[in-house]
């Protein structure tokens, strides 16, 4: 793999530690700030708030001024907030900054498809994209893993700094290793790219009916995936599973899921049918919310573990799909990240509102057992979506 590519993949990674860095810190902000359920759950999503009301317009914004030039800027701004972060005194404070971090995420992440097809072999796009596709959970199983060890021998504000070399390691990586962006064009072929400014790719892309399709089966899998996923610490913790062993079993979740991005770029590489590869993420995130939440499992930790883990792994497929298909549901080349914007957009409308909504499920009916219906319902909506979505763009890879 070309080493671009490489970096580019290991920038998604890093930005994936920042999505993933609340869930570990929440018993210590709670201890420290008193948090409510509902509280902690606005700040595992807020991250996202930037992708809910600007998705497309960063997309834009990144097909206008250049993808590498978008990625450095967003690694800059996700620094910058996250060294900030370490310093938050309040809850207020820490939910602006955390808000700040996802305008930084988004610019750094939309534009990656773009850049990996700019980097990447023809062959090797499909299955290269799958990979980028599980960036979110082996970065969140890494911050799973590493953060509470962090946070217990040192601050959950060490945790934050940390992570903010990280990124600032990352934007020197993406300067000196991922190539600048074509020279514009001038003169006659400036001028014929003239009506292909901003606002005819926001028209060509909100247009067609394969962007939208894929923004809300992507927007119904990542409102479960930030749901279950964000509060699988606290809910470890409270079943007994602390230390060493809590912290691996909680990064196990998030990892497997990189197990079901990779093999959907591999099978759609093989001619699988896009919507049997996503009715087959959406079914796993049904029965495995079933039995990671219901209460007939209740009294048996190893059967809920398994649920956690087949939701993980086998929704997985979704992501991975909609991401190794995602240039096929672009209008043209012109608009890839602009459909990725938009993908964006209703994926963290999604990640803002799963959190909260199942928080308050859980604080109205005195837990967490009823998760499962709610997944079940955004299950169903992707599983309807995946066969319009089939039948109008017949994706073949």
């Amino acid at each position: 793999m070309p080493a671009p590519a490489v970096v580019v993949l290991a920038t998604g990674v890093g930005l994936a530690l920042h999505v993933g860095k609340l869930p570990p810190a929440v018993p210590a902000l709670t201890q420290e700030w008193g948090l409510t359920l509902v509280q902690a759950g606005f700040l595992l999503s807020l991250v996202q708030f930037a992708g809910m009301v600007a998705g497309l317009a960063i997309g834009v914004s990144a097909d206008g001024i250049g993808l590498r030039r978008s990625m450095l800027t967003g690694l800059a701004i996700l620094t910058t907030a996250s060294v900030l972060g370490g310093f938050a005194t309040s809850y207020a404070v820490l939910l602006a900054l955390r808000a700040l971090e996802g305008v930084g995420l988004l610019m750094a992440a939309v534009p990656a498809p773009g850049l990996l097809r700019r980097v990447v072999p023809g062959h090797q796009v499909t299955r290269v994209l799958g990979v980028w596709g599980a960036y979110i959970p082996f970065g969140t199983g890494l911050a799973f893993l590493v953060g509470p060890w962090i946070i217990q021998h040192g601050t959950w504000a060490l945790w934050w700094w940390l992570l903010a070399g990280l990124t600032a390691a990352a934007l020197v990586a993406v300067w000196f290793v991922v190539p600048p962006n074509p020279p514009r064009a001038t003169g006659a072929v400036a001028a014929a790219r003239a009506g292909h400014g901003a606002g005819d790719r926001v028209r060509r892309t909100v247009g067609s009916v394969g962007p939208w399709m894929a923004a809300l089966a992507f927007g119904v899998y990542a409102a479960q995936w930030m749901a279950v996923i964000g509060f699988l610490p606290t809910l470890y913790m409270q079943a007994g599973w602390t230390g060493a062993a809590g912290a691996v079993l909680t990064s196990v979740v998030p990892w497997v899921n990189v197990i079901g991005n990779v093999l959907a770029g591999v099978l759609l590489h093989h001619g699988w049918r896009l919507v049997s590869v996503l009715g087959m993420g959406f079914a796993g995130q049904a029965i495995g919310a079933l039995l990671a939440f219901a209460s007939v499992t209740e009294s048996a930790p190893v059967a809920r573990f398994a649920g956690a883990v087949v939701f993980s792994m086998v929704g997985g497929l979704v992501p991975g799909a909609l991401f190794a298909a995602a240039p096929l549901f672009a209008p043209d080349e012109g608009t890839i990240s602009t459909t990725i914007g938009l993908v964006q957009q209703l994926s963290s409308t999604g990640q803002v509102i799963g959190p909260p909504v199942v928080a308050a499920l859980a604080s109205a009916v005195g837990g967490f057992h009823l998760t499962w219906v709610a997944c079940l319902a955004c299950a169903a909506a992707g599983a309807a979506l995946s066969l319009v979505l089939d039948h109008r763009t017949r994706p073949h890879t």
